[in-house]
């Protein structure tokens, strides 16, 4: 099944509340662009091709809640959806790319009100088929670097649910698995919010891939004694150097690898590269709400004292010398990133 899709009989977009995972598999209904807004918010939808896609059918609803019977003021009620829609996570560029694709639609002249609402659905609806065949060939381009026999260690959650369908890291695992590649994926937890432990482990045992589940902390225990021969991350934004901004703890899981040379990879499609951004030092860095980190409990009580504070970003950068290539549906790219990504980018 789909992370998400169009649901036509209630004219609503359908997704998975993916904070119930793993133990139970249930959809959020979405009818609003404000629901969808706050589904991206609450992480019920989460990764980076996933909050675009959603994104993009937010947009659609915009206009088909709308009770305007004029283009000019059904496009002011699409277009505070759409603010609604940016203002939902900062850091994840998809989020921006698909909004502003969409608006890019809403504002081609168009007749009719009736009109808009339905190419902006179409709209959408053909950015979720293209997320799909987009993770494809992300997965083709990543299968290729994984050989038989090896150990993957992978961060957070990168795969069908965090996108359409496939998904980014994880599709290319998953492909790979699919060709009879022996595969083993160490899964680390993912600390606060645990993608690792409650998604990617969950999604593995249904693709009947091998994996054990790692404590964050313990990645450079097994890289150190030889026994992982890849990692393999998403990305949320890229900037034009290739720096990658990733889920919290990416960087240190890079930083382990490169100093026991391990290759690393951060796969993505070509919409998460943002060229606007010379480095990776200008890209804003989401914090979310510190109740994530003290509301840790053990045994029924409360692991933290109280009174304790805590600091909680959602991502940390990598600089791009710690990685040794980008995997993009438009094939590989190895360094240096700052002439090859402009190459894919003039090529596309």
């Amino acid at each position: 099944m789909r992370t998400l899709e169009w649901d036509d009989s209630q004219q609503a977009l359908r997704l998975i509340d993916q904070r119930l995972l793993p133990a139970r598999l249930e959809f959020l209904i979405c009818r609003q662009a404000g629901e969808v807004a706050q589904a991206i918010t609450n992480m019920a939808v989460r990764g980076a091709p996933a909050i675009g896609v959603a994104a993009a059918f937010g947009v659609a609803l915009a206009a088909l809640r709308s009770s305007a019977t004029d283009v000019l003021d059904l496009l002011a009620d699409v277009r505070r959806g759409a603010e609604s829609l940016l203002a939902a996570r900062p850091t994840a560029v998809n989020l921006a790319w698909a909004v502003q694709r969409m608006m890019r639609v809403a504002e081609m002249p168009l007749p009719t009100v009736e009109k808009l609402r339905l190419r902006l659905l179409a709209e959408a609806q053909r950015m979720a088929e293209e997320d799909v065949l987009t993770n494809r060939r992300m997965a083709e381009h990543g299968a290729m670097l994984i050989q038989d026999g090896d150990t993957i260690l992978h961060h957070c959650n990168t795969g069908a649910l965090a996108a359409v369908d496939w998904g980014t890291a994880l599709g290319a695992i998953r492909l790979a698995h699919e060709q009879g590649k022996r595969l083993f994926v160490l899964v680390d937890e993912t600390r606060p919010r645990l993608q690792g432990a409650r998604l990617t482990a969950w999604e593995l045992a249904q693709y009947g891939i091998p994996h054990a589940l790692i404590v964050d902390g313990a990645a450079g225990y097994f890289l150190r004694r030889g026994e992982v021969q890849k990692v393999f991350f998403g990305a949320d934004r890229v900037a034009a150097n290739g720096d990658v901004a990733n889920k919290v703890g990416s960087y240190m899981l890079a930083l382990a690898a490169h100093a026991n040379d391990v290759p690393v990879y951060s796969v993505m499609p070509t919409s998460t590269i943002d060229m606007s951004l010379p480095n990776g030092d200008l890209i804003p860095i989401e914090e979310r709400d510190p109740q994530e980190v003290l509301g840790l409990q053990l045994n029924g009580e409360m692991v933290t004292p109280t009174g304790s504070v805590a600091r909680n970003p959602a991502f940390d950068v990598t600089p791009h010398d710690l990685l040794t290539a980008l995997v993009t549906e438009r094939g590989v790219v190895y360094p240096p990133f700052v002439e090859n990504l402009r190459r894919v980018f003039d090529a596309g």
